[in-house]
């Protein structure tokens, strides 16, 4: 279960910004084998963390993303008995129909179960699981093993997975769910860590292309009214769109005109509620 993984500190990744607090409770997490839980809303880099921490630590990368209507026991394993039904019926598969065990197949959480190396598992949107579904979890990945009823058997973890569990806080996680994981809040980043951000994904990017985008972008993101305000990756999108633009020019953003509003706000409405907050802005 111990392997020079456990030993590993992460840093960073080519393409993440990492603040010293966030590093540290990773790094902690880590060294205790508990589960990281990253709250905060949409679009700050919860997600992305899990990938940069594969990416840092050169680990494979097993994404379990929640849904309202999943049972814990997909999350584990899948018994196949439709095509396991077919199979005795036709008669024309290699596999041994009497061999249950060929017809089970690995959920997310059994796929890092049964991993040769350590892998980081990433359990995105928990919040979205009812209490019951959290907790057994929980369980399961304290315990590190699950049963497979069909066949009898246990599976136990081979290496213990590097767990990243994020919640966009829609709704309260139970005092025991949170009781057994570090937890961070990871805050919408403010200008100067924005700037950062932009810096690393378009390196040679004009200082007056970088600092007017993201000042415009801040301002749009306080017009009142907006349900689904834009996040960083939509910021990204609408950087590379104008720079593709020929006719664009930094003049007019500063003038505050704003192209390619539609990548910046994806609803209807709020589209609308934008175009009037920008015509307000250049009254």
């Amino acid at each position: 279960m111990h392997g020079e993984n456990h030993t590993r500190r992460f840093v960073g990744a080519s393409k993440y910004v990492l603040d010293d607090e966030l590093a540290k409770i990773v790094n902690v997490s880590m060294a205790l084998e508990m589960p990281l839980l990253l709250k905060g809303e949409p679009g700050t880099g919860k997600t992305m963390l899990a990938h940069a921490i594969a990416e840092a630590l050169n680990m494979r990368l097993i994404v379990l993303n929640i849904k309202s209507s999943m049972k814990l026991i997909d999350t584990l394993y899948q018994y196949d008995t439709l095509t396991r039904l077919n199979d005795s019926r036709f008669g024309d598969s290699k596999r041994d129909v009497s061999n249950i065990e060929e017809y089970i197949k690995m959920g997310k959480i059994g796929q890092a179960f049964v991993s040769e190396e350590r892998v980081v598992l990433l359990i995105d949107e928990i919040d979205k699981a009812d209490s019951d579904f959290q907790d057994d979890m929980l369980d399961i990945l304290d315990q590190m093993e699950f049963d497979i009823i069909e066949i009898d058997k246990t599976t136990r973890a081979k290496h213990r997975p590097v767990v990243v569990i994020t919640s966009n806080a829609k709704k309260d996680l139970s005092d025991p769910f949170l009781g057994r994981c570090n937890f961070h809040h990871i805050a919408f980043p403010d200008p100067g860590m924005m700037r950062k951000i932009i810096g690393i994904h378009f390196p040679d990017i004009s200082r007056d292309l970088g600092d007017s985008a993201i000042q415009t972008f801040y301002r749009l993101r306080e017009i009142r009214g907006i349900e689904k305000k834009p996040a960083t990756r939509e910021l990204i999108n609408w950087i590379r769109a104008v720079r593709t633009d020929p006719d664009f020019r930094v003049e007019d953003l500063i003038r505050g005109d704003v192209p390619y509003l539609g990548v910046l706000f994806k609803k209807s409405p709020d589209y609308v509620v934008a175009q009037e907050g920008i015509a307000r802005f250049r009254a």
